[in-house]
């Protein structure tokens, strides 16, 4: 019984040191972050090289789980508040976005600029780099136009680019 009890004794350090770099691994990784809900997330210019990529509407499955009942609480509020004739806000998105698409690409405006855009619940979230702080402004105007948006969000940086507004989709190379 003792010799059962040494060898235990003796396994002990062995097993924490080998099973270690295992805990590490675990500590270092980082959450998977991805567009959980499709939301749509794209790019509509690239003028400004060093401009920071945004995170856009990358989460963590942990976030997914606690946004999921927000999302449709928020989603079906504009139908029953009789603002929507779609039953969730949501399904406006993929319109929305493809106009945008289509109104930037037939336009020459904003080349200058680096620009990514978020469509959610009939929000639009510009983000990204101007030259000018005062192009964000004629962003927005261009984008009021656009059927069934319902708020603009800028969140733009203007020289040097330094520390935007929003989140970056890798933090530590910016």
């Amino acid at each position: 019984m003792q010799n059962a009890y040494r060898i235990k004794l003796l396994l002990l350090p062995t097993l924490y040191f080998a099973l270690s770099p295992i805990s590490i691994a675990q500590d270092n990784l980082q959450p998977q972050r991805k567009n959980w809900f499709n939301d749509p997330f794209f790019q509509v210019r690239s003028g400004i090289t060093q401009c920071p990529v945004p995170l856009g509407p990358m989460i963590t499955e942990a976030e997914r789980n606690t946004e999921a009942h927000y999302r449709v609480e928020r989603g079906t509020s504009c139908w029953m508040e009789g603002k929507c004739s779609k039953p969730n806000s949501y399904l406006y998105d993929a319109p929305i976005a493809e106009a945008l698409r289509q109104r930037f690409g037939n336009t020459k405006d904003f080349d200058r600029t680096s620009l990514w855009l978020i469509v959610q619940r009939r929000f639009v979230t510009v983000q990204g780099c101007v030259e000018q702080a005062q192009q964000g402004d004629a962003i927005e105007a261009m984008i009021k136009t656009i059927p069934d948006v319902e708020r603009i969000i800028i969140q733009v940086s203007s020289p040097p680019y330094e520390n935007p507004s929003y989140p970056l989709a890798d933090a530590e190379k910016h």
